[in-house]
């Protein structure tokens, strides 16, 4: 694929580029219990389909596993767009938390390599909870059923891999298989991620695998968008 032209970049407001402190003792037990959680609410939610599933409904659970893990990847890139363009630092909650990690992996890639397994991945497997917990409660006695938990399972399975498929795409040698994966544009490739690392950083921002990058970057989409709210607010794009 060939390197899309990003927009002219505004001047870059002035930002803090310290390093990220490390998440607080208290947080870091927050993600390891939504990590164990995510774990049983993952195998509880798969044996329901296995105990549940005739071979009649393996086409339903099959789409369904597909467009769950379609639309990790359009999630991500929805919200990786979102901090990367609206609200700063200083915003009160997100500013920190959310905002500040995006804008940090521009200037420093490697940061998300030496995260571990748990704050690369917890806080996403917290995120994914509430859908969990509430696919426990649809009935799988009938197609649609079926249909709705395999969904939701796709989609937190795909959410909970996107960062570690997204610290593999910048990591030096992650291994022989992840490379295979990579090449077979299984979980995000190497070369298509390295498009979005173009200053201004305005496209290819769906980090699950990418699927959808060029489909949104040639209808436009993000752009679209951010005039809508411009239009809606009068704030402008990565104005702060």
């Amino acid at each position: 694929m060939g390197m899309i032209e990003p927009r002219a970049a505004a001047a870059a407001p002035a930002v803090d580029r310290s390093p990220l402190s490390d998440a607080s003792p208290a947080h870091r037990k927050v993600e390891l219990a939504a990590i164990v959680s995510f774990v049983v609410l993952a195998a509880f939610l798969v044996l329901r389909l296995v105990g549940s599933a005739p071979g009649a409904h393996a086409w339903a659970i099959a789409a369904a596993a597909l467009l769950g893990y379609v639309a990790a990847d359009f999630m991500s890139g929805f919200v990786h767009w979102l901090f990367d363009t609206w609200g700063s630092l200083a915003t009160p909650v997100l500013g920190q938390n959310f905002i500040r990690p995006f804008r940090e992996h521009h200037w420093d890639p490697k940061a998300i390599t030496r995260h571990d397994f748990v704050e690369t991945n917890g806080n996403n497997c917290l995120a994914s909870l509430p859908m969990m917990l509430g696919a426990c409660w649809i009935p799988t006695r009938t197609t649609a059923g079926l249909f709705a938990v395999a969904f939701i399972v796709a989609l937190a399975l795909g959410i909970f891999a996107t960062n570690q498929f997204h610290k593999w795409a910048h990591a030096d040698g992650p291994g022989r298989w992840v490379k295979l994966l990579q090449n077979g544009r299984v979980i995000l490739p190497v070369e298509h991620h390295r498009i979005h690392h173009v200053a201004p950083y305005e496209t290819h921002y769906c980090i699950t695998v990418g699927w959808l990058n060029p489909l949104l970057a040639a209808t436009d989409f993000y752009a679209r968008l951010e005039r809508g709210i411009t239009a809606l607010t009068g704030v402008e794009p990565r104005s702060s």
